[in-house]
């Protein structure tokens, strides 16, 4: 049967699959878990690599941003960190070899928001930042899927708003080297994180952009993820989503579509 693992922001790779979790200029990348050694949990795996993403924000006339961003991955029994995403790993429940349940501290930097001049629909605008999250997470990992839930806050204090995700993800084998991984997921946040990013203040209103106070919403996304193996040291994955805003950022002045998406491509080099 195909290997599982947790899906959004990171999942049970090792000789399995491989699930990318950063957040980078509001671009969510995949997080290494096919990097894991489950022969030796006790042992270090590090990992370095190079990955492209390309994102595709909801704002008017704003252009796909593209970067290029250095990848490094470290993971034992007490932590994984990815990107920009850091996981301290917390006692779990295992029931069977294929059914276990696992808890997580997480941490990690999302650089969401714009600039004025990154569209002109934004002149006028106040920056809005990116910033560090924080939280817990909990996945549950059977033999027919796997589903994660967390719940972070930004503790930057940028948009001081909280989210919560829930997602469900199963992998397939497809040979010895590549491993496919569809994904569903939704996400709450909060009014004030609705507000910071997609609201328009009383002094950032001009003609054509009424004042607008954001409210929470959920939002969905369904996503695929690939991971292939040439050999020890040697792996390229790749990552696409597209997710569905919630109504509350829909009716945004500053937003011209419903939906936005991500594409990201990379190259690791396992030690």
């Amino acid at each position: 049967m195909g290997s599982h693992h947790p899906l959004i922001l990171t999942g049970q790779l090792a000789a399995r699959g491989l699930t990318l979790a950063a957040l980078v200029g509001g671009l969510v990348l995949a997080s290494p878990a096919a990097f894991a050694d489950d022969a030796n949990p006790r042992k270090t795996t590090w990992g370095l690599g190079l990955g492209v993403v390309g994102n595709q924000e909801p704002y008017i006339d704003i252009d796909r941003d593209t970067t290029v961003l250095p990848l490094l991955h470290v993971e034992n029994r007490y932590v994984r960190f990815f990107a920009t995403t850091l996981e301290a790993k917390l006692p779990g429940w295992q029931f069977s070899e294929t059914n276990r349940i696992d808890f997580r501290l997480v941490g990690r930097w999302e650089g969401s928001g714009y600039e004025s001049d990154d569209s002109w629909a934004l002149e006028g605008m106040d920056e809005r930042k990116g910033g560090v999250w924080a939280g817990a997470k909990v996945q549950w990992q059977t033999s027919l899927a796997n589903l994660s839930a967390d719940w972070t806050h930004d503790v930057s204090g940028n948009s001081k708003g909280q989210r919560f995700n829930l997602g469900l993800d199963r992998s397939w084998r497809l040979g010895e080297r590549f491993t496919l991984t569809p994904r569903i997921g939704a996400a709450w946040h909060d009014r004030k994180y609705v507000d910071y990013y997609y609201g328009v203040q009383a002094h950032e209103a001009r003609a054509g952009r009424p004042e607008y106070r954001g409210d929470s919403g959920i939002s969905t996304e369904v996503g695929l993820q690939g991971v292939y193996r040439f050999n020890k040291h040697h792996s390229m994955m790749f990552d696409v989503r597209a997710r569905r805003l919630s109504s509350n950022a829909k009716d945004s002045p500053l937003v011209d579509r419903s939906t936005d998406n991500r594409v990201f491509l990379g190259y690791m080099y396992h030690f």
